[in-house]
């Protein structure tokens, strides 16, 4: 994607894998930000290298994981809920980097014909043996075959934005739903720890989205936002990550407060920490 007159926004630190720093630089008329530089293709896994990488594992070794997957269970259920509340009639759906497989497994349990893709191998082993059916590639999927798309913290970390709502719209039939969950840089938590906002999660993030970016980005290819939702977990998740990066510990207390005035002022707002919007291919 071409910038137009990019500006630095802030320099930051890959915190979990390879300690390496980069620049996120500005698109002021999207209000996107961009991961600078950005690794190669065949270089870009191995920054993914990492037990601490959480959903590519089902890993439950501390009270921190154990938390997350508390949580994770109901927000699978949340999900299923906003799905069928667009689309109550159950058909195919696709959800695009699928990790270990929780959410389709919750979506079979719900009635839908299912199917996923995910680039890594390790978590797509695990969600196979849980059942779940994959793709290859995209481009491998039939033209407006899918009700549902879903992509769940994916987007950000899709070297080629432009191409891949290209084949989102190709891939949706004409009455489809895209669903798409990102981090949102302009939110209180990512001011508030800055160089240590956690969902900068550079490089694996290679784009930072704000609500601007998500509606004109899909516009220019004739899909429509109809509603953005908050994800209100995701602040005290992101804080409590903030904190360790920030003092080298979890401080649970701060990061929950973090969280929790985030949330607040996100009333005000509506800047949370990650927003789920929900996408329509308009009327040709």
């Amino acid at each position: 994607m071409d910038f137009k007159n990019p500006t630095p926004y802030i320099t930051v630190k890959d915190h979990s894998v390879s300690q390496e720093t980069f620049q996120l630089l500005l698109d002021d008329d999207l209000q996107l930000l961009k991961t600078h530089p950005q690794p190669s293709p065949e270089n870009l896994g191995r920054y993914y290298e990492s037990d601490d990488y959480i959903s590519h594992t089902d890993g439950k070794r501390t009270l921190f994981e154990k938390l997350y997957h508390t949580v994770k269970q109901k927000a699978l259920r949340d999900k299923i809920k906003l799905i069928e509340s667009f689309m109550p009639t159950k058909g195919n759906l696709l959800d695009i980097g699928a990790g270990t497989g929780d959410f389709l497994v919750e979506a079979i349990n719900s009635g839908w014909k299912i199917m996923g893709v995910e680039p890594n191998e390790k978590a797509k082993s695990i969600a196979v043996n849980k059942g779940i059916r994959f793709a290859e590639a995209l481009k491998s999927i039939d033209d407006h075959s899918q009700d549902v798309i879903t992509m769940w913290h994916v987007l950000e970390h899709v070297p080629d934005v432009q191409k891949e709502i290209i084949e989102l719209k190709r891939l949706l039939k004409p009455n489809g739903v895209l669903i798409i969950a990102v981090p949102n840089f302009k939110s209180y938590d990512a001011q508030y720890y800055g160089i240590y906002w956690a969902a900068y999660d550079v490089p694996r993030h290679l784009w930072h989205f704000s609500k601007t970016a998500i509606k004109k980005l899909f516009a220019a290819q004739q899909m429509d936002l109809v509603k953005i939702l908050p994800m209100k977990f995701d602040s005290f998740y992101v804080s409590l990550l903030s904190e360790k990066y920030k003092t080298g510990r979890m401080n649970f207390l701060s990061g929950f407060l973090t969280g929790l005035k985030s949330n607040m002022k996100a009333k005000q707002n509506m800047e949370y920490s990650s927003h789920i919007y929900v996408i329509k291919n308009a009327k040709n």
